[in-house]
């Protein structure tokens, strides 16, 4: 039986509140880093958005200017056996984008071209390209968008490698603790928690809470609105190989995966309903249909799978669609990372790179400042 860690007596150098893949990496690197760090969730480490997400390692359903990141995540998953201590069964797979309609097609063509010109390696190719790269495809698709470098992880495995890494750092994980409040002290933050029956002192404060985010960030003086996308996610019972690739569509209503065992996930951003601060989720059975339908489409031999399981991740977004990583405080002890549209891919890298930033590096976070959405500045909508 694992020994829960004592709250702390003197402060700690961070806490980080937030234990998903951004928050949860912050920690172990800036433990690595030397800093005493406690990361803190109202959960379980990578319940409630990391460990629960479809695992896709894409740059079709990446924003153009988040390209980079997201090759560099996917390339860190990859590798995870080298930073994280454990291979976590990221499988690198070719990425296939397709259309049906003539609409499609033009959208598709538009994405891939924004992608090429932010470094992604996409190209359109015809659809008996497409089909013999992925022969089980519908073959009255119109065109594809292709690319080498997509993947996906179970990322259900996730959360236990990064329980031992963060441990093996000297992290203190404080699981279903959540944060009540934060209150400026003399030395840094004073961090109290329905649980604890006095606070946590903390020299620096890194929110990572994803969609809990909104409020949190007003305790430092940031109104920034924060959606919360509830997300379907479909699994079918285990089958023989039907597809060997990541498949979407341009309008990005379906990603669809088979994994190791035969499984086959089934996402796409269908909504869910629900309210997380009080109610929980719920499926909206119409769009499980939906989508489910559009699955069988594409992949018509998912006509003969059962469905197994059906639940709801969540995803936050801020009115730029952009992430938030940078510094909330003149005195550059108050941290947010978050909000990254398909952030699971590009996480690690983001993680990695505030937790630089703390211990006194310039990695040029300029573009996720979350200063941008002030009165005197006005964000324009990412492509």
């Amino acid at each position: 039986m694992t020994m829960k860690p004592a709250w702390p007596d003197a402060p700690v150098d961070v806490a980080v509140i937030g234990g998903g893949v951004m928050g949860a990496t912050a920690a172990l690197f800036l433990a690595r880093g030397g800093m005493r760090v406690a990361l803190l969730d109202r959960q379980d480490l990578f319940r409630s958005a990391s460990g629960v997400n479809a695992g896709t390692l894409t740059l079709h359903m990446t924003r153009a200017q988040l390209i980079p990141h997201a090759m560099r995540g996917r390339e860190m998953w990859l590798t995870s056996r080298e930073w994280l201590g454990t291979d976590v069964g990221a499988l690198a797979t070719p990425g296939l984008s397709l259309a049906f309609t003539e609409g499609e097609e033009a959208l598709l063509r538009e994405r891939a071209r924004v992608r090429q010109q932010a470094g992604a390696p996409i190209e359109i190719v015809p659809p008996a390209r497409a089909i013999a790269i992925e022969p089980g495809l519908n073959p009255s698709i119109r065109a594809a968008a292709y690319c080498a470098l997509d993947g996906h992880i179970p990322a259900y495995r996730v959360g236990r490698a990064y329980a031992r890494a963060l441990a093996g750092a000297g992290v203190s994980l404080f699981e279903h603790c959540a944060v009540t409040a934060i209150h400026p002290s003399g030395n840094g933050y004073d961090i109290s928690c329905a649980e604890q029956a006095r606070p946590l002192a903390a020299r620096r404060v890194v929110l990572a809470a994803g969609v809990w985010l909104e409020k949190m960030l007003g305790w430092f003086g940031h109104t920034i609105p924060i959606r919360c996308l509830i997300n379907q996610l479909v699994v079918t019972e285990t089958m023989p190989q039907v597809m060997g690739s990541v498949v979407s569509i341009a309008n990005g209503l379906l990603s669809l995966k088979q994994f190791a065992n035969g499984s086959v996930l089934i996402g796409g951003g269908w909504q869910g309903e629900g309210n997380i601060h009080d109610g929980g989720t719920r499926v909206i059975p119409e769009n499980l249909r939906g989508n489910v339908r559009l699955a069988q489409h594409v992949i018509p031999r998912l006509s003969q799978a059962q469905i197994l399981r059906v639940w709801l991740g969540l995803e936050s977004e801020t009115p730029d669609a952009m992430p938030l990583i940078g510094a909330l405080t003149p005195r550059d002890d108050a941290f947010v990372i978050g909000c990254a549209h398909s952030g699971f891919t590009s996480g690690p890298y983001m993680g990695r790179l505030l937790a630089e930033r703390i211990l006194g590096g310039t990695p040029d976070l300029s573009a996720f400042d979350p200063h941008r959405f002030s009165p005197s500045s006005t964000p324009e909508p990412s492509p």
